[in-house]
């Protein structure tokens, strides 16, 4: 999935043009309701405000090294995943009603905003980096490189910001999050175009997982004991003995984990193969 830009949710961009609306107040010799709310929401140590200084530090910096680069964004986006998503999302809504109440809104986000694609960049950054969903990987390439020549004020080479990608969700686990993530860049390079919804679905939690042992653990023994028992039941289906007797050998074969055992890539794989077994006993 790709995520779409919001205008009404980009802390960034807000902020922006409560500044300009600020601005406009005054040469009209206006009282700026505007003034109030930026005060409010981006003042103090709220979660929205918090959030904001993510925006403005891509916005203050530019013309950096690509080593610099590379870190103010994996850093912004690890500092993000520790914001309370509810409440961040709760705070946004009440900001925007604010807005609502003492401007036209149509109006109000119709002025251009100089960092725009800066700005929508990163909120699609942050919302990948926080969405259970499964994100298509270049959707992440190509919202990072926007980000990467706003910072270096250079153009970037596609192949390297990929690789960048590949070597940040490694560092989450050595070996799990790599695969998992150089899997689903060639699923969306049509590689794995047809994989099954299960398939999906597992590498889904196997990404929002990883950094939770323990639920990462449960799950892989949930679908294991799931998928013997359907090649079980399946394989009765079977009318060539000789069949009918492998497939039992490999319900037996599929066996959970040890308490001492840790999910690797291998698991991930016969995970894989074992729903493309399902799927082809479902089709006798």
């Amino acid at each position: 999935m790709r995520i779409k830009h919001s205008k009404y949710r980009n802390t960034g961009l807000i902020y922006e043009l409560l500044v300009k609306q600020i601005a406009a107040d005054v040469l009209e010799n206006k009282e700026s309701k505007a003034i109030k709310i930026l005060k409010k929401y981006y003042s103090g140590t709220s979660t929205l405000a918090k959030e904001y200084k993510l925006y403005e530090f891509v916005v203050k910096n530019n013309s950096v090294s690509q080593a610099k680069a590379e870190t103010i964004i994996s850093t912004i986006t690890e500092v993000s995943r520790k914001f309370n998503q509810k409440t961040l999302k709760n705070q946004k809504y009440q900001l925007i009603s604010e807005i609502k109440e003492n401007y036209n809104i149509e109006e109000f986000f119709s002025v251009e905003v100089r960092d725009y694609k800066a700005l929508a960049s990163l909120y699609c950054l942050l919302e990948a980096q926080n969405n259970a969903d499964l994100v298509d990987p270049n959707f992440l390439v190509n919202n990072k490189t926007t980000l990467l020549e706003h910072l270096t004020s250079k153009k970037q080479n596609e192949k390297d910001v990929k690789d960048s990608l590949i070597e940040q969700y490694s560092k989450y686990d050595k070996d799990l999050k790599l695969l998992t993530f150089k899997i689903l860049l060639e699923k969306f390079n049509d590689k794995y175009k047809d994989l099954l919804p299960e398939q999906k679905n597992i590498l889904k939690e196997f990404i929002t997982s990883v950094n939770s042992s323990k639920k990462l653990y449960s799950l892989v023994n949930k679908e294991l004991k799931k998928i013997s028992e359907e090649v079980e039941k399946l394989s009765k289906k079977v009318t060539d003995d000789i069949v009918k007797i492998k497939l039992d050998e490999v319900a037996k074969s599929i066996k959970p984990l040890a308490k001492t055992d840790k999910v690797t890539d291998s698991h991930l794989v016969n995970l894989m193969q074992y729903y493309d077994l399902v799927n082809e006993l479902k089709k006798l």
